[in-house]
């Protein structure tokens, strides 16, 4: 089967890495953008007080979300991405790794599960990754 996306949803739990600090959440996102090959388009956050922050990263290829609960030491994390040039595994195991998370909670989704009729619709644009569905 063929997907326009890869959706990685991630609990991170147990961080370490300070999740109130909108500069090191940033400064991760970023770097996970850079290890993975997406390319940054724009990017923005909030600090919300006292506790919390939510920063969205947008790439060519799709986006790269983070809220974080400091106060319970957890982050949610999104990492969308579409077309085959982007490792998003490598941009996941960043976050892990910046983040400092002792326990993750990890789903993959395949978004836009295209059918063989559906492809021979498409006269343009990228073209879909191959991925095994279960179906």
């Amino acid at each position: 089967m063929k997907a326009l996306g890869r959706h990685l949803v991630a609990d991170f739990f147990e961080c370490s890495g300070d999740l109130n600090s909108p500069d090191m959440i940033m400064k991760a996102l970023e770097k996970a953008c850079t290890v993975s090959g997406a390319t940054i388009i724009s990017k923005t956050g909030h600090h919300f007080s006292p506790y919390g922050v939510t920063a969205v990263v947008i790439i060519a290829e799709s986006h790269l979300a983070i809220h974080t609960w400091p106060e319970f030491k957890y982050a949610a994390v999104d990492v969308f991405t579409c077309g085959t040039t982007v490792d998003s595994q490598a941009a996941f195991l960043s976050l892990k790794d910046d983040f400092g998370s002792d326990r993750v909670e990890l789903q993959e989704i395949h978004r836009g599960i295209l059918t063989d009729e559906d492809l021979l619709k498409v006269t343009h644009g990228p073209k879909p990754m191959e991925v095994d569905c279960g179906v």
